[in-house]
């Protein structure tokens, strides 16, 4: 397939299906995935977040296209340009609450878990520490040991800092809940 292919044809194979349509799909992946990224990094400012953009937006309108939901074929890239701007604003919104979860996070472990005060408060501590999954500690460790934010995190573990600020949330409630049961000492 190449560039010379009008959108409009490409969606009516894609919306055909068959070989055809899976070869139309690949070839409006490559054209328009490079123009969402950019929009995704001029509007998001992250490439990690601009990658889960492109992802997001090609599964929508694949989809749309397949179901014959797009009305003017002729012009898809508006199509597109238009689930770019929805998409960034859901992730947007998401990275939004994922923050606020973070900051509740950090002030429910200031709260529920204050420092230990004894060898037997540390212990109980990291007895609870190991018994969370491997990647639930060291997210932990690395966050509140080696203080490091969500985005160091991210990219050391390949995550994204969303993933890393959810694990760490359920990670301090399961660190919480096993002190107060007095677990792991």
């Amino acid at each position: 397939m190449s560039d010379e292919i009008p959108d409009s044809e490409l969606a009516r194979r894609i919306h055909a299906g068959g070989t055809a349509g899976r070869a139309a799909e690949e070839a409006l992946c490559k054209r328009f995935a490079p123009r969402i990224r950019l929009y995704g990094l001029r509007h998001l400012g992250v490439e990690a977040t601009a990658a889960d953009l492109v992802q997001v937006v090609l599964v929508r309108v694949l989809e749309a296209v397949r179901a014959g939901c797009v009305e003017n074929t002729q012009n898809l890239a508006a199509y597109v340009r238009g689930t770019c701007r929805y998409a960034a604003l859901d992730l947007r919104r998401t990275e939004k609450r994922q923050r606020a979860i973070e900051a509740s996070a950090v002030v429910l472990a200031e709260v529920a878990l204050p420092p230990p005060t004894s060898a037997r408060d540390f212990a109980r501590l990291f007895g609870c520490l190991q018994s969370l999954p491997e990647r639930d500690s060291q997210i932990v460790r690395m966050s509140f040991m080696e203080e490091r934010s969500a985005d160091e995190i991210a990219e050391r573990l390949s995550l994204s800092a969303g993933n890393v600020r959810v694990i760490r949330h359920r990670a301090i409630a399961r660190l919480h809940a096993c002190i107060e049961r007095g677990a792991g000492a």
